[in-house]
């Protein structure tokens, strides 16, 4: 641990530092005009690097290095033209759609985008050539330091100096500074809107292809990028504050930081303990986010944000099922029942049909926040992986039988839900969503490096059902018994003394708070109630496949649940569990039938994004209710 291995480390954080600025700038100016939680951000980013490499390959019979310092400029412009045609093409028809299904839209991208990626470049990783001019090294304190990176630690601060004076001495930045503030009123006063938000979007673009394309000589274009980079970037708009680009500039410093000083560090022994903090590093910016949100909830820079006048749609009061519904679900209910005795007890319907039920259950405790309770979590996934883990570690470490492993596993997804809970219900908005998401990576990236006790990042095996549950017919009744019964008693709450609360403090938390209500703890109430439901999910999905790993509490599969929720309908009780089977089963059905399944997936959604804003399940009560108008008339 020299001073001169620390200079080195920091100026690496630096020069790192540059790029994530880029892209969490772009992200903030978007979010901050056209309030969109941008998923398909990191996808820009990685276009930015595949177009960068493409164009320094095709420009490279220049000479004297034009192709390469050419291919940077361009790059940032042909993703910002990119981002302009996605506003103009798909997101200017959902504007007034809940905003969550924006953020839906956007996920759809991400695997459109991706998978034409792959169909262009093909699969393998992608070098670049170094930087003409800035190839070799300079020597500081006696150690080799890349020219190109001292270059990119310049970057930073020149794009931010650009960017202010765009924004602060120029009609358009003005217009931009007031949309952030209240974007209602810049239509009230004639400002035509749409073109607003085209140019603002195809400039967060922009940054985002530029700050992709400057990772050109650093790091190899690889399909993972896209969901890599739109993690970090998220942490640091959110501890910069929201809409700040100070605020991003100095939290990209302080993440970067942070990651280079645990490098540095080294293991270290403390009370007798090694700790190697480089380990630390998978996790670090996460921690970063979640300790500034619990200390300044609105970020570093970051102002409360400005209530929306007129987006999304209201919610209606929570009323009974009619008894027709009731008989559907019921005779939904007794097919499932019957279905082992109707295919081969072998059958591959069975182990499908486990796992549709098995995602209904987790998209139904999701909506549980996510609609009645009002909270959007993005770290959902983190309590379904804790009961997976609970459960396997139970059996095989414990050595409980399977019937208490599973019915115990859900406490231990109750006690990350306390956990959690307790920080974030003190939080609104994004910030309560990004502070679920930090918590929930916090989690990932401790169960990924824990090898004694996890198995790190191979996870778990031999987590079988007990012998009287071989036949897969057995196995597949306990799992639809408990998962209705997980279902049936979320939808009971509803209905009892705390699900009028959580519906009290969603709509009205001062009128609530007024009649006595602690709105906090009923909502940490809700939250813990809804963790120890998405573990009995990831119990029985152990128990399902056999083993578990790392990737069952990653951001996709909380992005899954979303999607699922969403895609389903969150005004209505059973849209979580159409949108799940109906999710679920696609994904299953075109991974098995295409190459590019994800382009395919993501197609699909759109078109029932566009199609359907209100969900599956919302438009199916709409058009219940237009046909009983008709017969009434």
């Amino acid at each position: 641990m020299s001073f001169s291995g620390l200079l080195v480390q920091l100026l690496n954080g630096l020069a790192g530092a540059s790029s994530l600025f880029l892209v969490a700038a772009g992200l903030s100016l978007i979010f901050g005009v056209c309030r969109i939680v941008n998923f398909a951000h990191g996808s820009f980013y990685m276009v930015g690097l595949y177009a960068a490499y493409a164009l320094a390959e095709a420009m490279a019979p220049l000479g004297g290095g034009w192709g390469f310092w050419l291919s940077l400029p361009l790059s940032a412009i042909a993703v910002g033209l990119l981002g302009g045609l996605v506003e103009v093409l798909l997101l200017r028809r959902i504007y007034k759609a809940p905003e969550l299904f924006q953020l839906l839209a956007t996920f759809a991208l991400v695997l459109v985008i991706k998978d034409a990626v792959l169909w262009l470049c093909g699969p393998d990783e992608l070098l670049g050539p170094r930087a003409p001019g800035l190839g070799g090294a300079v020597d500081i304190l006696g150690r080799a330091f890349p020219s190109y990176d001292l270059f990119l630690i310049a970057v930073g601060p020149l794009v931010l100096g650009a960017t202010w004076l765009l924004l602060h001495r120029s009609r358009f930045g003005m217009l931009v500074r007031a949309a952030t503030q209240d974007r209602e009123m810049v239509g009230a006063l004639g400002v035509r809107q749409a073109w607003l938000f085209t140019a603002v979007f195809a400039l967060g673009a922009g940054l985002a292809g530029l700050g992709g394309a400057l990772q050109l000589p650093r790091e190899p274009a690889t399909l993972e990028l896209d969901l890599q980079t739109i993690g970090s970037a998220f942490v640091v708009v959110v501890v910069g504050g929201m809409g700040s680009l100070t605020g991003a500039f100095v939290a990209a410093l302080l993440v970067s930081t942070v990651k280079a000083l645990c490098i540095w560090l080294g293991v270290v022994q403390i009370a007798g303990i090694d700790i190697a903090f480089p380990q630390l590093t998978l996790g670090a910016d996460f921690l970063v986010m979640a300790v500034v949100l619990v200390l300044r909830p609105w970020g570093l820079l970051g102002q409360p944000q400005a209530a929306s006048r007129s987006q999304g749609l209201r919610e209606q009061p929570l009323r009974a099922p009619p008894p027709a519904l009731k008989a559907v679900g019921a005779a939904v209910l007794l097919a499932l029942l019957a279905l082992p005795w109707a295919v081969d007890a072998q059958s591959y319907t069975l182990v499908l049909v486990v796992d549709l039920v098995i995602a209904a259950l987790f998209a139904v405790s999701l909506h549980f926040l996510m609609g009645p309770a009002g909270l959007h979590s993005f770290g959902h996934a983190a309590f379904f992986g804790l009961g997976a883990y609970g459960a396997a570690l139970l059996l095989n470490a414990a050595g409980l039988p399977m019937l208490w492993a599973l019915l115990l596993a859900p406490l231990l997804a109750a006690l990350g839900g306390v956990l959690t809970g307790w920080f974030a219900v003190r939080l609104t908005g994004v910030y309560f969503s990004m502070l679920t998401l930090a918590f929930a990576q916090i989690i990932w990236a401790t169960t990924f490096q824990w090898d004694s006790v996890t198995g790190g990042s191979n996870g778990l095996t031999g987590v079988w059902p007990a012998a009287w549950l071989e036949d897969k017919r057995w196995f597949y009744l306990l799992t639809l018994l408990l998962a209705t019964a997980g279902v049936l008693a979320l939808w009971r709450v509803l209905y009892a003394p705390l699900g009028y609360a959580l519906r009290a403090s969603r709509d009205a938390p001062l009128r609530a708070e007024a009649i006595g209500i602690a709105v906090a703890k009923v909502q940490w109430m809700g939250f813990v109630l809804a963790a120890s439901v998405a573990g009995l999910a990831g119990a029985l999905f152990a128990f399902s496949k056999g083993s578990i790993s790392p990737e069952t509490m990653s951001v996709a599969k909380s992005v899954d649940g979303l999607v699922m929720v969403l895609l389903g309908g969150v005004q209505t009780l059973v849209g979580p569990i159409l949108g799940a089977f109906s999710f679920t089963w696609l994904h299953d059905a075109v991974a098995r039938n295409t190459d590019y399944w994800r382009a395919t997936l993501g197609a699909v959604i759109l078109l029932l994004v566009l199609l359907f804003p209100q969900g599956i399940a919302g438009y199916g009560k709409r058009w219940w209710q237009w046909l009983l108008q008709r017969r009434g008339a």
